[in-house]
C-alpha cells in the first residue's frame, strides 16, 4: 500500500510491473497503464484525499466465443475474460459508508447500515454496489466502508458486459479490502450477478459475472442453472499468433427487443411440445423424429432454432477439446461453424422487419472477403445488430482492420487479447 503520491513515483519507475504483468501481460500493456492509474491517482486526490494509502484493482470485461443463445436454455457457452477491464484505486474508510466515483458518471454512495432493495435504484449503478455488499454479507463475509474511484475501458453497449466488470471490481475489492483475497472468483461472480438481478433489475444469466471474474478462457455447463458446472481452460492465447477482434457496426439495437426475446420463446416452444420447459431437457433424437409434427405446431424457424441449439451446445465441448489440445486451427473451423448455424438456423445476424438494414452480415462478409482460409469470425452475442467477433492472423490484422474501418468507421475494430486473470488486485 501506497499514498498517491508515492503510488505515482513507484509506477513510472517500474516497480509494479511484475504485478502489472500477471494482468496485462506485455510491455506496451503495462507501460500504458502508468498513466492510466496515475490519472485516478489524481482523481482520488480530489476528490477525497492526498494522504490516504490506497490500494489498485482491475476487473475485466468479457468476450463470448461458443454457444451463441444456449445459456437460457440450460445449455453450455465457452467465454473468456478480454484486456479491456475497469480498474479503481480505493480506501478504507471508517464510515460503514461506500462510495465509489467512477469516470464520467455520479458517486455512487451506499450506507451499509441499509442493504435492503431500493426502487428508485433500479437500472443504476448504486444498485449494483447495494446488491454485492449484500451479497457478501449473505455468504457471511466481511464487509466495510471505503472509498474509491474508478474507471473503464470496457465498451458500454458492446456485447463487452461493462457492468458485470464494474460488479466484479466492487466485489473484488470488498474481497482485499475486507476478506484478505479469501474470496474465490466463482463466488464473487454469483454476489455479481445476484446484485445484477435483485437489486439492479436485469434478469441475466452468469456467463458474463463469471468470465469477468474468472478470466482466461472459462466453459460453463447451465444444465444445472442452480449449480452451473465451470471450469478455466487453459490456453495460451498471446502464442497463437492472432489477436481477437470486436467489430463495432454501429447498428442500432432500438426496437429489435421482440426479435432477441423470439429466439428464446420459439426454442423454449420446441421444449413444451415435449412437457418441458428448455431444450436441455429434451432428448435431441426424441426431437428429431418429430420434427414432421414439430412444423405443424410451431413452425420452421422454431425447429431451426433448435436445431442450432444442439449444435451449438455440442461445439462447446470440441472448442474446449481445441483449446486444450492447443489445436487453434481446429477451434478456428468450430467458430465459423458456430456462425454459420447462427446465421443460418438461429438467424440472428439481421431483422426480417428490417431486411435494408444488415450491419452485421456485411461485417462478416467482409470478414470473409480478408480472413477466408486464414481466421475465423461469426456474430457476437445477441445479434441482429451490434457486434460481431474475429480471430484474425497477426500478419493480416493491419489489413483487416484498415478494411472494416473503411466500412464501419474509425475505431470500429476493437483488437483485443484474452487475459489469463479475472478480476484482481494490483
Amino acid at each position: 500500500m501506497a499514498n498517491t503520491a508515492l503510488l505515482r513515483e513507484e509506477l513510472r519507475q517500474g516497480k509494479y510491473d511484475d504485478r502489472l504483468r500477471r494482468v496485462y501481460v506485455s510491455d506496451e500493456e503495462i507501460k500504458a497503464q502508468y498513466d492510466r492509474y496515475c490519472s485516478l491517482a489524481d482523481d482520488f486526490d480530489e476528490i477525497f484525499s492526498a494522504d490516504r494509502e490506497v490500494r489498485m484493482f482491475s476487473a475485466p470485461g468479457r468476450t463470448e466465443v461458443g454457444g451463441n443463445h444456449t445459456d437460457h436454455n440450460h445449455g453450455r457457452v465457452l467465454a473468456a475474460g478480454i484486456n479491456l477491464d475497469a480498474i479503481a484505486l480505493a480506501s478504507k474508510n471508517n464510515d460503514n459508508t461506500v462510495r465509489v466515483k467512477s469516470k464520467g458518471y455520479a458517486m455512487d454512495v451506499v450506507e451499509l447500515s441499509d442493504l435492503s432493495v431500493h426502487d428508485s435504484e433500479t437500472g443504476h449503478s448504486p444498485a449494483l454496489v447495494r446488491g454485492v455488499m449484500k451479497g457478501f454479507k449473505n455468504y457471511g463475509y466481511n464487509i466495510g466502508g471505503f472509498d474509491a474511484v474508478t474507471a473503464s475501458r470496457v465498451l458500454s453497449g458492446s456485447g463487452l458486459s461493462s457492468s458485470a466488470a464494474y460488479e466484479v471490481l466492487v466485489g473484488t475489492m470488498v474481497n482485499y479490502l475486507y476478506n484478505d483475497g479469501k474470496v474465490d472468483p466463482v463466488t464473487i461472480a454469483k454476489i455479481a450477478q445476484y446484485a445484477e438481478n435483485e437489486y439492479f433489475g436485469k434478469p441475466c444469466g452468469l456467463m458474463d459475472q463469471m468470465a469477468c471474474s474468472v478470466g482466461s478462457f472459462i466453459t460453463i455447463d447451465f444444465k444445472n442453472p442452480a449449480q452451473p458446472y465451470i471450469e478455466k481452460v487453459d490456453f495460451d492465447f498471446a502464442s497463437c499468433g492472432h489477436s481477437l477482434c470486436i467489430v463495432d457496426t454501429k447498428g442500432s439495437h432500438s426496437n429489435l427487443t421482440d426479435e432477441y426475446a423470439a429466439i428464446r420463446i420459439e426454442m423454449e416452444k420446441i421444449a413444451n411440445q415435449f412437457g418441458k420447459d428448455v431444450l436441455r431437457e429434451v432428448d435431441e433424437e426424441r426431437f428429431l423424429k418429430e420434427i414432421p409434427e414439430l412444423r405443424k405446431k410451431v413452425g420452421d424457424r422454431a425447429v431451426l432454432r433448435a436445431i442450432h441449439f444442439y449444435n451449438d451446445n455440442k461445439r462447446v465441448i470440441k472448442e474446449v477439446e481445441a483449446l486444450k489440445a492447443k489445436d487453434f486451427e481446429a477451434f478456428k473451423q468450430y467458430v465459423l461453424e458456430s456462425g454459420a448455424s447462427s446465421y443460418m438456423y438461429n438467424q440472428n445476424v439481421f431483422a426480417t422487419k428490417q431486411p435494408d438494414v444488415q450491419p452485421v452480415s456485411l461485417a462478416l462478409a467482409i470478414s470473409e472477403s480478408v480472413l477466408k482460409g486464414k481466421g475465423a469470425w461469426r456474430v457476437h452475442g445477441g445479434g441482429f445488430a451490434g457486434t460481431i467477433q474475429a480471430f484474425v492472423p497477426n500478419e493480416l490484422l493491419s489489413e483487416y482492420k484498415t478494411r472494416i474501418e473503411e466500412i464501419f468507421g474509425e475505431g470500429s475494430c476493437y483488437v483485443l487479447s484474452v487475459r489469463p486473470v479475472g478480476g484482481a488486485e494490483i
